[in-house]
Order: C-alpha cells, then sequence, then structure tokens
C-alpha cells in the first residue's frame, strides 16, 4: 500500500527523465534528477536547465539534480530499454523494496525477450513494478503542453493514488490494470514507427502509410493478447495514442531513423552520421523472435527486422508484403 507520495527520484539525465523530473515538480512533488556525474548535477543546478537534454527550458525550483540515489517515496526509471539491467545492477535493491517504481522505457531486452518489469523483478525482487506510457514528446512534457499517458500498475487503488500524485495542470496520467499490454504496445510502437518512417522515406505516399498503422494495429494486437495482455488497452492511450504520434510525426527518433532507412541508407550508416540510435533498432530483431516463439504472424516486424539487419531493401519488402494471400479483414 502506498503511504506518501511526496519525494520523487528520477534516474537518467536524458531528455525524458528531465521532462519527467519537471512534470513531477509540477504536481508539487520534491524531485530528484539523478544524472551521471557530480559536474554534470551541478551544472544543472547552478542553470536550472539540463544543456545537454533540454537546451532553453528552465526547471522548476523542485527538481535538484545529484549522482546519487537516496530513498524516495517513488522512484522512476528514465534510461534507455537496453540499459535498464545494467542500471539496476549498480543500485542497493534496498532502496527499491516496497517501493513503486515507474518504468517509463520502451523496449523489450535484447537476448531474454524481457519486458522492463519482469527485468526490474529480477533485479529488485522486493520493488512495486508499474509502467508508464503514452503518446509524449519530452520537449511538450517539459514545457506544459497538455500530455496525457497510461500508468498501469497490479493494484488498483494504489495505480489510482499513484497517478494522483504525478498529475499536474498539464499531465494526466490514467491508471489501468494491464502492465503487459502497455508494455507490449510501447515497445512494438517503436517498430512500427520505423516502418512508417521507412515508406514516407522511400516516398510510397500517405495511403501506404495509413494502411501500415492499420495493419501494424493489428498485428500489435495479437502479440499482446498472445501475451496475455488485453486488446481493450491497445485502444487507449498507450496503444492508439501512442502508436499515432510515433509514427506520423518528425519529432519521433524512430520515425527521422526510419526515413534514413528508406532513403536508402543502411543503419551503420546513419549511426556513422552522428545519429542517435532509436530503440526501435535493439526492439526489432527482440519483437521478431518473441512473436516466432509464440508462433504469430507477424509480417510487419520480420520486414523491419530485415531492413534494420541490411537482409533486405525496401522495394523488395513491400513487394512481398503486397504479394501476400488476400484474407478477411476480421
Amino acid at each position: 500500500m502506498i503511504m506518501r507520495l511526496e519525494t520523487v527520484a528520477v534516474i537518467g539525465g536524458g531528455a525524458w527523465g528531465t521532462a519527467l523530473a519537471q512534470a513531477a515538480a509540477m504536481a508539487g512533488r520534491q524531485v530528484r534528477l539523478v544524472v551521471r556525474s557530480a559536474e554534470q548535477a551541478e551544472a544543472i543546478n547552478r542553470e536550472h536547465i539540463n544543456a545537454r537534454a533540454l537546451p532553453g527550458q528552465y526547471l522548476l525550483p523542485g527538481v535538484v539534480a545529484t549522482d546519487r540515489l537516496e530513498r524516495a517515496d517513488l522512484v522512476i526509471l528514465a534510461v534507455p530499454a537496453q540499459s535498464t539491467r545494467t542500471l539496476l545492477s549498480g543500485l542497493d535493491p534496498d532502496l527499491l523494496a516496497g517501493r513503486p517504481v515507474v518504468l517509463s522505457a520502451k523496449g523489450l531486452e535484447t537476448g531474454t525477450l524481457a519486458r522492463q518489469s519482469e527485468i526490474l523483478l529480477d533485479m529488485a525482487p522486493d520493488a512495486v513494478p508499474y509502467v508508464l506510457s503514452g503518446p509524449s514528446f519530452a520537449a511538450d512534457l517539459a514545457a506544459g503542453r497538455p500530455t496525457a499517458v497510461t500508468l498501469a500498475g497490479d493494484d488498483a487503488s494504489d495505480t489510482s493514488d499513484l497517478a494522483a500524485a504525478l498529475a499536474g495542470p498539464s499531465f494526466r496520467p490514467y491508471a489501468a490494470d494491464d502492465r503487459i499490454g502497455v508494455e507490449i504496445a510501447g515497445a512494438l510502437k517503436n517498430v512500427y514507427a520505423l516502418a512508417c518512417g521507412a515508406v514516407d522515406g522511400a516516398n510510397l505516399g500517405a495511403s501506404a502509410r495509413a494502411a501500415l498503422i492499420a495493419r501494424g494495429y493489428a498485428e500489435m494486437a495479437r502479440v499482446v493478447t498472445a501475451m496475455g495482455g488485453s486488446a481493450h488497452t491497445l485502444t487507449g492511450l498507450a496503444g492508439l495514442g501512442d502508436l499515432t504520434l510515433t509514427c506520423t510525426s518528425v519529432q519521433s527518433r524512430n520515425y527521422q531513423f526510419g526515413m534514413a532507412l528508406g532513403a536508402g541508407r543502411s543503419t551503420e550508416e546513419i549511426v556513422a552520421s552522428g545519429a542517435r540510435l532509436a530503440e526501435g533498432v535493439a526492439t526489432a530483431p527482440v519483437a521478431a523472435a518473441l512473436a516466432k516463439s509464440l508462433d504469430i504472424d507477424a509480417p510487419l516486424i520480420d520486414a523491419v527486422d530485415a531492413v534494420v539487419a541490411g537482409k533486405a531493401d525496401i522495394a523488395t519488402i513491400v513487394a512481398g508484403l503486397m504479394s501476400r494471400p488476400l484474407k478477411r479483414e476480421v
């Protein structure tokens, strides 16, 4: 049972972690933003700006940066999905024991196929896992632009209490009880965002992109339900909401990466040019392996995996998808 939710520790000094710290401060919480070094923490506290992650965005006085995690009423993890296990291995699990821990990364772990909450419970079994996902960009959230997300946990009452503690004038978390569905949707939408970016990068047209989003939604539902999640979850912010935003906006790193792939550049070339590796690039082969293990037909996931790995080009993939046997939509 959650008793107090006054102090919040946000681990991760990137754009998303900084934005979540700002949102928690807007909600009236006392926030510690845990960054990598004392020098970075000192610079953030001196200027009240995380110049590296969100340049130009002033942080509220309630956000204080530090390079050490101390006990807090609530912990939010805001590091890349593939870094979660490494981060947790360096933390004292007693600092998380009995505490609500909100996982905000969207991705499945390479090698294990594990969801973020499964990693948490493996490394800190006494923590209380929650998952936050939904249509949100860091710059919008930090600037106080209206943002709504899904917060999923196992206990309805506690999840509602936690959502209320994080809610502010411009940030609205909706409580839900389907952690599996929210986590799978959050991971897969990045894969489909790569695909949609590739469609636009290859100049295949808005009609193709719309069809891809619709068929991606159906494919996502097959994976979610096979994992034990609810298809109903996909009608909300963590499903349709996040899928729509990430698959249509140039602010999405996955969409941008996909555009470069669609223009004919390889994954290696894109990374070598200085672009940050999008979460969907790491998730695509994991999602393909997961779908195969569940015996699920997932042609779009397989297609993205092939393009990311350099095994096929966009023209070949599209020709293959368009030549699949026709079937009833439902």
